[in-house]
């Protein structure tokens, strides 16, 4: 059968570093940090007591009060992002067949923040069990896209991917797919967040995977660097627009890119620690290549997962350089995580945006906090540490790697007809 092709057609965002989407993009060029002291609790006796949250966010500036109440921030930052991207999209819902519309998202852990207020909840009160009704579906990470689908009316497609820091990786990949054989018109595809709470910050810091550097927050996220310490947690959702193109074409959409080809595979190696000579990350980039048609030549950028860890960042180089060979000196790269930190599972969802914009305006945004290069990575790359690059971007990829051993591996191409 004959594959339809996917264009990405709005956005929508909600990140440590901006509320929505132009925002977002403006701090990532000026190189904003998003990193501060945590204030969604107490951070004092954690050894890490900062991370990227988001600013200024209040939901029911979005959402009615009773509505709000009944979702986790999770569910909550999601359907803030589909709203935005759906106005960005100019969708018009009672001209659509809703039927072929569907919704799919991303997230490592979903409504753990709810979890654990009810669990405090709980234990204060003499392990009285008085619990919400609406609680375990706010627990409950599906109803991220329960609720989307609710109140939209979407009526196609509607489910969770998790596969830890993949997830919207893998959530955009699924909707790809789905669209390209014509099983729907238009996905909103993502992924969420909302994991800043005192068993995440604990876990990871009893792990040794996040950043220590509470002394200098805003520089602790220092992907590359030969002194990285470690990750800094995010929070937040983006939303992609992924829409058949002859559909997006009869309703006169403005098209940002076009969706080439996705990747996925495992290291089969470690729960934790990335394969050292970066086989799974290789092999994923391998078959997103293959899958777009696209030779390692035609990738103009490649926005890195390159979360500030160790083995993380120079394993992903190493896979790079496995698949790119000498071309990698031609190409640019960046870590949008210096600036907002990890996302988990909205991560590739909200760094395709930084790709789908360096598509769209010719420039891609810096990595900040390099302050030494590791003499373990490649010391002829060009990593944006001087600030913003002018750059064409006809291809830009983007990596997400996860506990488990996943990786996802997306491929956008500017449109052309």
């Amino acid at each position: 059968m004959e594959l339809k092709r996917v264009v990405v057609t709005g956005l929508g965002a909600l990140t440590p570093v901006g509320n929505n989407v132009e925002t977002y993009w403006d701090s990532l060029l000026k190189g904003v940090s998003g990193a501060d002291i945590i204030t969604h609790f107490n951070p004092e006796k954690f050894q890490t007591r900062f991370a990227c949250e988001l600013k200024g966010f209040n939901v029911l500036d979005y959402l009615p009060g009773k509505e709000a109440q009944r979702m986790d921030p999770c569910a909550q930052y999601a359907m803030v992002t589909v709203m935005e991207a759906m106005r960005d999209a100019n969708i018009d819902l009672d001209s659509e067949d809703r039927r072929r519309m569907g919704v799919i998202f991303g997230t490592g852990v979903g409504g753990f923040t709810s979890m654990m207020e009810s669990a405090y909840a709980f234990f204060a009160n003499d392990y009285t069990p008085r619990f919400s009704p609406y609680l375990l579906l706010k627990v409950l990470a599906d109803m991220v896209t329960g609720y989307i689908s609710l109140k939209f009316g979407l009526r196609g497609p509607a489910y969770v991917t998790s596969s830890a820091c993949a997830s919207s990786g893998n959530a955009i990949g699924d909707a790809f797919r789905l669209v390209q054989l014509g099983k729907a018109d238009i996905i909103f595809a993502g992924g969420t967040e909302a994991s800043i709470v005192e068993t995440a910050v604990g876990g990871f810091n009893s792990m040794r995977a996040l950043s220590t550097r509470n002394d200098d927050p805003k520089h602790a996220s220092r992907p590359f660097d030969v002194n990285r310490d470690g990750f800094v947690m995010g929070e937040g959702a983006a939303t992609l627009v992924l829409e058949e193109l002859e559909h997006a074409k009869a309703r006169g959409a403005k098209i940002y890119a076009e969706v080439a080809g996705i990747g996925m595979s495992a290291d089969a190696h470690n729960a934790t620690a990335p394969n050292p000579a970066g086989a799974g990350a290789m092999d994923s980039m391998l078959y997103a290549l293959e899958d777009a048609n696209l030779k390692p030549e035609d990738v103009d950028y490649i926005n890195m997962h390159a979360t500030s860890t160790q083995l993380g960042d120079l394993s992903e180089c190493l896979a790079i350089e496995s698949v790119f060979g000498d071309h990698a000196k031609k190409q640019v790269f960046n870590s949008t995580k210096s600036m907002i930190g990890h996302l988990f599972g909205a991560g590739a969802a909200v760094e395709s945006i930084a790709i789908l914009l360096s598509i769209r305006d010719g420039v891609v945004h810096p990595t900040i906090n390099v302050e030494q290069l590791d003499p373990r990575i490649p010391q002829d790359w060009n990593f944006a540490l001087d600030g913003p690059v002018q750059r064409t971007v006809n291809v830009g990829l983007t990596n997400s790697f996860g506990f488990g051993g996943h990786n996802a591996t997306l491929v956008y191409k500017k449109f052309v007809e």
